[in-house]
């Protein structure tokens, strides 16, 4: 999950979407250019022959995403009430619009989705674990309520299974190491209740590791960061390094003994946001088979958004000293800036240019989709709901990107993960479980 304004990195504890405009940012990718008077670059549509071709690929090799809030999203703004928030269609004309729904999964031709079950990180202790198991709990639900359409997935071949099926094998995601509240044994009992993934650090430091987004404070893996990555290698639950330093990368990917995750990442060479991912990492990467899923993040993906995103909050800053205590005078100089310098729009050309820079650093065994959809507030056009998966597909086709490697984008480079994390699991049976508690006094805030 991403919460950020104009490419900055802040995280609110509540996101509203709400009214017209916002659904028409969600279809387009940003309503701005049209207010503005600036031709927005539409995603075009797909040929039926590309459709036919992109059908057969995901037929026989399930889409799965790395990445989506759909539950964050539902605690938010509809109070978990998952029983009485009817997500099964347009979910883009709910009160406070979604990205996501079944009948879009489907038109999405989506085999495969991580949930992710994100607390804010500025939960810490027993608090970060009962709302984490909450968030678990929306998903066991969603599974429940829409069981024509999920079924609950925790190993590669249930997800291989559930596809066939014709339903979405939904996998569950922890966003960020202070869920587990400084404990090994909560991990063990997040992995029992079906977490797969947990993202090593969010948008602050915790107790496991330095994030990309907070001044380091262990130069990568605290001692405590380094039990948990081997105790997560032991009982099967894969490493995810998006969100973290550099050197956290780096710390995670020499210890690992399985392949790791980027599970909602881009390439930093095209745009040096740290939420991407370096090419000395890529090659990292690489030689530890594992995957990096690119997101549909305008900032993360767009050195342009980026840096309009940096003018805006120096502007801001600005503006707070010039008309100190006087907020509405702040809104309007703001309001100005933001005609004057219009968003970027970020098409879905930038989006592959991401993946085939991965795919070129660290081969195309390294690439996947992790769209962060329903995490993020802005949107490339055409992928502002879970249905747009298929125009990734068809740029790269026209980029000349034949079937197995279309295939190994989908779902297959993940499936490889996830089933190279479950025979190092296997392999460790007999291991005892970690013991490892962090420091009285955390050094991380």
């Amino acid at each position: 999950m991403v919460v950020v304004h104009d490419g900055g990195m802040i995280e609110p504890q509540t996101r509203q979407r709400t009214g017209i405009l916002y659904r028409l940012c969600v279809y387009f990718g940003g309503i701005l250019p049209f207010l503005i008077g600036v031709s927005p670059v539409l995603a075009q549509p797909v040929s039926p022959a590309v459709q036919a071709r992109i059908d057969r690929i995901l037929k026989a090799t399930p889409l799965i995403d790395g990445h989506n809030d759909l539950p964050e999203q539902l605690r938010d703004n509809y109070q978990n009430d998952v029983e009485g928030t009817d997500v099964s269609a347009d979910g883009d004309k709910l009160p406070k619009p979604l990205m996501t729904d079944m009948a879009r999964l489907h038109a999405g031709r989506v085999g495969g989705q991580f949930w992710s079950v994100y607390i804010s990180a500025s939960v810490r202790g027993d608090a970060a674990i009962r709302e984490t198991i909450e968030q678990i709990d929306v998903v066991k639900r969603l599974a429940a309520k829409y069981a024509r359409d999920l079924e609950l997935a925790t190993t590669a071949a249930d997800v291989v299974r559930i596809h066939k099926a014709g339903r979405v094998a939904s996998l569950i995601g922890i966003e960020g190491g202070h869920q587990i509240g400084g404990s090994m044994a909560a991990l063990r009992m997040f992995h029992l209740l079906g977490a797969r993934y947990m993202t090593l650090a969010h948008f602050l430091n915790n107790d496991v590791a330095d994030s990309a987004t907070d001044n380091p404070v262990y130069d990568g893996l605290s001692p405590f960061g380094k039990a948990v990555v081997g105790e997560m290698n032991r009982i099967g639950m894969i490493v995810d390094l998006s969100h973290v330093s550099p050197d956290t990368m780096k710390a995670a990917l020499a210890i690992t003994k399985a392949p790791v995750m980027f599970s909602h990442s881009n390439a930093r060479a095209l745009n040096d946001n740290p939420r991407n991912v370096p090419d000395d990492v890529l090659a990292l990467v690489k030689a530890n088979g594992g995957v990096v899923m690119v997101n549909f993040y305008p900032a993360h993906l767009s050195a342009a958004v980026t840096s309009r995103g940096a003018d805006r909050a120096g502007e801001e800053a600005k503006a707070k000293v010039l008309f100190n205590g006087q907020p509405e005078r702040v809104k309007a100089a703001m309001a100005a800036w933001d005609v004057a310098h219009p968003m970027p729009v970020t098409p879905v050309s930038v989006v592959a240019d991401h993946i085939e820079h991965i795919a070129k650093v660290a081969g195309h065994d390294a690439v996947g989709l992790g769209g962060d959809l329903d995490g993020i507030e802005t949107t490339v056009p055409g992928l502002g709901g879970v249905d747009g998966y298929p125009l990734i597909f068809a740029e790269l086709i026209k980029r000349g990107w034949n079937d197995a490697d279309l295939a190994k984008l989908a779902g297959g480079n993940v499936l490889r993960v996830m089933r190279g994390v479950e025979a190092t699991a296997a392999s460790m049976k007999n291991v005892p479980p970690s013991q490892a508690v962090p420091p009285a006094t955390s050094v991380a805030k």
